[in-house]
């Protein structure tokens, strides 16, 4: 018989990593965001609100980890009313700047400094706010996340950091990158548990110093442009996930450096293509209303007939509008959910077993910043 000391029994081996898994059907998104477009465009843009929503829902619900599905339980009214409100605080400065410039015309130019950085402070507090909405309608196991912290703090240090990258060319992009996000991650909270960061902007500049090296060249020649930005992302998507942590549980990812070089090609050829054909159906309604008309093109198109062009004006409004939802579909398919899978397929969690024993906590949070993101067109997905 042998006989082993209490407390001395070996420790179990560590379980191995566990994966990510996207489920969601290519086909059915596809025809959810090409039908959404098109309600936008009946209700003049307001049901992009229910689109963000359904496009949410279909994400998360899609993505499992150690098979179990996130869920999503933020409501379109919700992002309307956020939105209606912060349209209620940003209209009165547009009218404001409007008037200023008109009374103070020599002033405009300078009216315009205050008014940007005032913008740009706005935009920083609704994307740490809008996190924060989105953190809250996102349970998993039946715990939510949540977060806490200062829009306005965060803000602040955005615009700091900001000013420095400003003066560095760019050089400091990194750190700014890794202060903000350990300021956003270290406020998050799953339950009980809180996140952190340990991603460091050394690492990241190591990464993709050699692209802010580049970076003028890529400017001049358009071609090198898409690769330099994929490239660029799929180094920022890598470091950022590695650097993610929540409570005991860790994320890595082998994203490789080329992952999204032909997600951006393929919207740059849809773009081509899209607007050869607007370009095409421009020629086709302008001929067309000539020979209705009977009248030579130069009168038609004449200032002083503008009586005859209505009828191309109308024709170019409804092939504007067919190109942006054609466009906004191809962002959407390509851009939101071919890059999610994307990225996803490469994701691993250690340590999952850390969030096997945790409290639900936190409450939720209003959709007033989601609102600011998107009057301010900085809204993510």
């Amino acid at each position: 018989m042998q006989w082993t000391p209490i407390g001395s029994e070996p420790l179990p081996p560590p379980l191995p990593p566990t994966r990510v898994d996207f489920s969601g059907d290519r086909t059915e998104f596809r025809k959810m965001v090409t039908k959404g477009a098109m309600l936008e465009l009946i209700t003049f843009g307001f049901y992009r609100f229910w689109l963000v929503t359904d496009i949410r829902r279909h994400l998360w619900a899609n993505t499992a980890i150690d098979g179990d599905a996130a869920e999503y339980t933020g409501r379109a009214k919700e992002l309307l009313v956020g939105f209606l409100f912060a349209l209620a605080i940003l209209v009165p400065i547009y009218l404001a700047y409007f008037l200023i410039g008109i009374e103070f015309e020599r002033w405009q130019g300078f009216a315009s400094m205050p008014l940007f950085i005032g913008f740009y402070a706005f935009g920083q507090f609704a994307i740490f706010r809008a996190r924060r909405y989105r953190l809250t309608r996102t349970v998993w196991r039946g715990v939510r996340f949540w977060m806490d912290g200062s829009g306005w703090a965060y803000s602040f240090r955005a615009m700091a950091w900001g000013l420095l990258v400003l003066l560095t060319l760019g050089l400091a992009l990194p750190w700014r990158a890794a202060a903000l996000e350990r300021y956003k991650m270290q406020h998050s909270h799953y339950g009980d548990v809180r996140g952190d960061f340990e991603g460091d902007g050394w690492t990241f500049f190591k990464r993709a110093w050699w692209l802010w090296l580049l970076s003028p060249i890529a400017l001049l020649i358009f071609p090198l442009a898409p690769f330099f930005y994929a490239e660029f992302k799929a180094r920022e998507w890598r470091w950022w996930l590695d650097g993610i942590r929540i409570g005991g549980v860790s994320l890595s990812s082998n994203l490789p450096h080329d992952a999204f070089y032909g997600l951006y090609w393929k919207v740059i050829g849809w773009w081509t293509l899209l607007s050869m054909a607007f370009a095409a159906y421009l020629g086709c309604s302008a001929l067309l209303v000539v020979q209705l008309s009977g009248v030579p093109a130069e009168q038609v198109f004449g200032s002083d007939n503008a009586a005859r062009s209505i009828p191309m004006v109308v024709m170019m409004v409804i092939g504007y509008l067919a190109l942006a939802l054609a466009i906004n579909i191809v962002m959407r398919v390509y851009l939101q959910r071919d890059l999610w899978a994307k990225v996803l397929e490469t994701v691993e969690v250690h340590d999952i077993a850390a969030a096997a024993d945790v409290r639900g906590s936190g409450q939720l949070a209003s959709a007033l910043g989601e609102g600011f993101a998107d009057g301010l067109d900085v809204a993510g997905f």
